[in-house]
């Protein structure tokens, strides 16, 4: 559980770091990379230590199928509440396809 914990926030993190300057379109490209790297600083220190620790339980490959699956939420709860843009119908099919991509790496063969 502390590995998914410290997926979710790491993923919190680079939501902001790579999506959260589309509201500021206005402001210069290079001041929002420099502010996008320091906000990833902080994803890193939640990203890093969730591998390591969630490594003694889950393969490489269901580490990151997790990571994605997160990943998705993350972004569908930002994209509507902070970009407020909504998640389309597509999209969400779109999205139940990776995650159903979850049953297969996670299955053992």
């Amino acid at each position: 559980m502390r590995t998914i914990a410290l997926l979710t926030v790491s993923n919190i993190f680079m939501t902001f770091a790579w999506y959260g300057h589309l509201k500021y379109r206005e402001v210069p490209l290079f001041k929002v990379i420099v502010i996008s790297w320091m906000i990833a600083f902080f994803e890193y220190c939640f990203q890093v230590p969730a591998n390591r620790i969630g490594s003694y339980e889950f393969s490489a490959a269901q580490l990151k199928t997790i990571q994605e699956v997160i990943t998705l939420l993350v972004f569908s709860v930002f994209s509507v509440l902070y970009l407020k843009q909504p998640v389309r119908w597509n999209h969400a099919v779109g999205f139940a396809m990776i995650v159903a991509a979850v049953g297969v790496i996670f299955k053992q063969w």
